[in-house]
């Protein structure tokens, strides 16, 4: 019997049909039980060619318009001396969507379905809660790209906003995933337009290169500035959202365990596409600008398509401009459809574009209604754009480890990914890049509740969390010791969860309980403050 078989004739945990079936892709088609392996470099490459897909999405959909934002502003203003903090998040990336596409070519469910079955009502409550609000702001910060670039384009805005909504909502409407997915690979072609701006503004290769590798701060900034800005980076890099995108989409790309190799070659791809697309803003947003008046004083991504115009000729300043609404319409889509297939997982309803929405409603009408308020919010006047810009990055840095502690802990759940599970090497490098996300996460929220923070409480705040990080993680080794299991990896290629109703309880010792309701304080209290701020800005606003 074979895979599909077998799957059909055992209790699934799979809550959409539709999730199983053949894989058809934007390049190609392959049977979810097809052989892949020993096969020939032809096969292997019209495997990968079909596989291509979510790694490509959601790392391009991560330069969306707020990293266009924060990497220019890096450029503008510190020149390449940041360049470094790509190359640190290359392995942070992988290791987190890595481990979110295991889980969904293993599970067959979705990542806030997880996090509700195998840890209660609270954290699943939370999980969606969260997302659907972080999101909903993300995908404003998308339509505010999308209004910057028209506006510097000289077309309407109220037309080209509606447009760019139509066309998102047209794309994943049409009950075909392939459509949607050729869709969203023509976007990602056109990310590739911040490459001829590069080579057009000649920013010095050598700098380059010794800034990307070799990491150093830079000259003649405030350090408290400049460590706010690197932490802006981490958070436009690292967001929830990505977490939750890939897994559902895997899923419902119908991706299995057979073919988690080619799914990483398609992660790895899609790393490399948006590492360069960071080096290309830095670099050619720093040789624009170097020299000039407005060097130093970044105001927003519009701003830098006029400067590229002035440095290079009005070519470069509209291909720049067409890449930024490119990149928001990207983010738009997988932002929007990350929270739709949340709220379809949780709640049990269809929820995957191989349907159409007389098939699944409800999840066509939280990806619609998302995009379109979204849409409307940036077009009234006087709603406080950049305010829910900072809100945006400021959520997204107190929730994203949250995130990352409940990835960790499924990764290690025996009863979700079997064979599949993780090994110590990867637990020790994932618990160290927690730990950094969690300091990054206090600072900034210190950050935006004191404004006039000074680089000594930073420095004090990072040189506190590595002395504790470091404690811990010395405990946690002497405990282990001598505790380890080792994996059997067997048969892993044809092993699938069984049924979510089938699943022993999970097994939380003390530890993970307590640090549990750690998080719960801190997310409850640093949230909490956060919002608190930002109502109390946006009221002062009006006053």
């Amino acid at each position: 019997m074979n895979l599909q078989a077998r799957i059909a004739s055992s209790p699934r945990a799979q809550l959409d049909d539709a999730h199983v079936g053949d894989i058809l892709g934007a390049f190609g088609t392959i049977a979810a039980s097809g052989a892949v392996a020993g096969a020939p470099w032809r096969r292997r490459l019209m495997t990968l060619l079909a596989i291509v897909g979510p790694g490509l999405i959601v790392m391009v959909g991560d330069n969306d318009a707020g990293a266009f934002g924060t990497y220019t502003q890096a450029g503008q203003n510190y020149g390449t001396g940041l360049l470094w903090t790509l190359l640190l998040l290359v392995p942070v990336l992988f290791v987190n969507q890595e481990m979110v596409l295991r889980l969904g070519a293993v599970t067959g469910v979705g990542h806030a379905r997880l996090i509700f079955e195998r840890f209660g009502r609270f954290w699943g409550a939370f999980s969606v809660i969260d997302l659907f609000l972080l999101n909903a702001l993300t995908i404003v910060t998308e339509f505010i790209g999308v209004a910057l670039g028209l506006d510097y384009l000289g077309l309407p805005r109220v037309w080209g906003v509606i447009a760019a909504a139509v066309m998102v909502i047209a794309a994943a409407s049409t009950g075909s995933f392939r459509r949607f997915e050729r869709f969203m690979m023509v976007l990602v072609l056109g990310s590739l337009l911040l490459v001829p701006i590069a080579l057009q503004v000649h920013p010095p290769a050598g700098q380059i290169a010794r800034d990307f590798f070799i990491p150093g701060m830079p000259k003649g900034g405030n350090l408290a500035d400049v460590m706010l800005l690197i932490i802006a980076i981490v958070g436009t890099t690292v967001a929830p959202w990505q977490l939750f995108f890939q897994q559902s989409y895997v899923v419902d790309k119908r991706i299995g365990p057979r073919f988690i190799t080619y799914e990483k070659v398609d992660l790895w791809i899609g790393i490399v596409l948006v590492i360069i697309g960071g080096v290309a803003m830095m670099a050619f947003s720093a040789a624009a600008f170097q020299g000039t008046a407005q060097a130093g004083n970044f105001t927003d991504a519009a701003a830098v398509a006029h400067g590229l115009e002035a440095h290079a000729g009005p070519l470069m300043g509209k291909l720049f401009a067409i890449a930024l609404i490119d990149a928001s319409i990207i983010g738009a889509a997988a932002v929007s459809l990350s929270t739709a297939y949340a709220i379809g997982d949780v709640f049990e309803i269809n929820h995957s574009l191989h349907r159409s929405p007389a098939q699944a409603i409800g999840f066509y009408l939280v990806f619609a209604g998302l995009i379109a308020i979204a849409a409307v919010l940036v077009l009234v006047p006087g709603t406080p754009l950049g305010l829910l810009t900072n809100a945006v990055q400021t959520l997204a840095g107190v929730l994203l480890p949250s995130a990352t502690v409940f990835l960790l802990l499924l990764c290690n759940d025996e009863a979700v990914l079997g064979p599949w599970r993780n090994g110590p090497w990867l637990n020790l490098f994932t618990g160290a890049v927690i730990a950094v996300l969690v300091m990054l996460s206090v600072i900034l929220t210190v950050s935006v509740l004191f404004p006039a923070m000074g680089a000594s409480v930073i420095l004090t705040i990072l040189g506190g969390g590595s002395a504790a990080s470091l404690a811990i993680w010395f405990a946690l080794t002497m405990m282990k010791r001598g505790r380890r299991q080792v994996i059997d990896r067997t048969g892993r290629a044809d092993w699938r969860m069984p049924a979510l109703s089938l699943l022993a309880p999970p097994r939380l010792g003390t530890r993970e309980r307590l640090w549990m309701g750690v998080l719960r304080l801190y997310l409850v209290v640093a949230g909490g403050l956060v919002l608190f701020r930002i109502v109390h800005l946006a009221l002062s606003r009006h006053q």
